[in-house]
């Protein structure tokens, strides 16, 4: 993990925030390479469960919902953790990980499992953001920063329902913040007090439920082996009753293995119709659905597939990053799917004279309305080559003598380094054809 950090922040993808002033605990600013990688993460995702289908529709809910919201949900009664506190070294940690968390003053050790340790009880702890709505912080202007998208969904069904002319079995997508108070969060991108959510809610009719949740499991531990994600890398792991959330039949989250060990990239559950039920009866709404065709009257049960963009873009750059040695020399790539790469393709002028800068340069303005490039004329060819490869540029486009004379140019593959020939006019349609074909590592 600490290799990835560095590279993050040597090449742009992410910065600590607030890092003039020391930082700020668990906290990332995206930079210009990251953004760009959560983005195409972000649009990959919504290509495949919005744009690719006719059954899922968009939404985007505002952050700050009403109150009752969460009362509904269970979240203002439920939605604690567990927490201790040393009274000697005023560390904090979670009672339900307490085994496996380090003393500050002796490492070696669980907190409680030596003399110095004095520990209070467990109390839960809500982790929600409470913030005030208006001018005066008063008790009937507390509001929440939502910890899930889910509810905005949920709250909106009948909104949707009515106004995409949809019907059962049907989907309400949405990507968006959330925020949550964690007691122990850590390891770089994979644990943060605020983060980015993918989750799609896709309502069945009771009774399909089953046949559905086991459709979604497998459909998305596809997507990520179809961009890119190594599959002995991956697995579903199935949540135990004892495990599951109130609301939950069942549950399996797809399992990533990180530095850290197996964690989940992303869990599907079936929530039953916990809460459409849930909000009708705190609002006095009838979130019912009925079926034009058999007559009948029903509280949809909900399959929610929820990922967190965060999460992936940093499972996508665990799995990506590789070395290897090119003419004697280290090589450090990131072999990201092209779809996935912050930058598509570099141009580059061999030499800083006899035209070949302004011919790249010209032909690095002819590919920015159709890609994302990059232009680089510093220093030798090589070294040019392996700063794009440690960012994930899969395509190499060099100016050099032969360009001058013929309007060819040399296209280079990251991954295999072959490269090809190619006209200039042809550039276009040629990156455009290599980029949408299948790619796997």
């Amino acid at each position: 993990m600490e290799k990835i950090v560095n590279l993050a922040k040597r090449r742009g993808f992410t910065f600590q925030s607030s890092e003039i002033y020391g930082g700020l605990n668990s906290c990332w600013d995206y930079g210009p390479l990251g953004v760009e990688l959560k983005r195409n993460v972000k649009n990959a995702w919504w290509r495949d469960m919005v744009q690719g289908r006719d059954d899922i529709v968009g939404i985007d809910c505002s952050i700050l919902m009403h109150p009752r919201v969460w009362e509904a949900s269970g979240h203002l009664a439920g939605f604690t953790d567990p927490l201790i506190d040393c009274r000697v070294c005023k560390g904090r940690f979670r009672a339900d990980h307490i085994a496996d968390a380090q003393c500050p003053l002796k490492p070696s050790k669980a907190p409680g499992q030596h003399d110095k340790c004095d520990l209070t009880e467990a109390r839960n702890f809500n982790l929600m953001f409470k913030t005030f709505m208006g001018p005066v912080e008063e008790s009937a202007s507390v509001v929440y920063l939502r910890p899930e998208t889910a509810q905005g969904i949920f709250v909106n069904f009948k909104n949707v329902l009515t106004t995409a002319r949809t019907k059962i079995p049907f989907g309400i997508a949405q990507t968006g913040k959330s925020f949550r108070n964690e007691i122990t969060p850590g390891n770089f991108l994979f644990r943060t007090r605020e983060f980015e959510q993918m989750e799609m809610e896709f309502f069945v009719k009771p009774g399909d439920d089953d046949r559905w949740f086991d459709y979604w499991v497998n459909a998305r531990l596809e997507w990520y082996v179809g961009l890119g994600i190594r599959r002995d890398k991956l697995r579903l792991r199935p949540h135990a009753a004892d495990e599951l959330a109130h609301y939950a039949k069942g549950c399996s989250d797809v399992e990533y293995e990180f530095p850290i060990g197996w964690s989940e990239l992303e869990g599907i559950a079936n929530r039953t119709d916990f809460d459409l039920k849930a909000h009708s009866e705190h609002s006095g709404k009838d979130l019912s659905f009925f079926d034009e065709e058999t007559r009948e009257r029903f509280v949809p049960y909900v399959i929610e597939p929820a990922a967190g963009a965060d999460r992936a873009t940093l499972a996508f750059l665990v799995d990506a990053y590789d070395e290897d040695v090119v003419d004697g020399e280290a090589r450090t790539v990131l072999r990201l799917h092209p779809q996935l790469a912050p930058i598509k393709a570099a141009v580059f002028p061999l030499l800083r004279k006899e035209g070949q800068p302004e011919k790249a340069e010209k032909i690095y303005s002819a590919l920015r309305p159709h890609f994302a490039v990059d232009y680089d004329q510093a220093g030798a060819i090589g070294r040019r080559y392996r700063r794009q490869d440690e960012i994930g540029t899969p395509f190499g486009i060099t100016v050099d003598h032969q360009t001058m004379t013929d309007d060819t140019v040399t296209l280079r593959e990251r991954d295999s380094m072959q490269q090809t020939r190619l006209p200039i006019d042809r550039l276009i349609g040629e990156l455009a054809q290599r980029l949408a074909t299948p790619w796997s590592r």
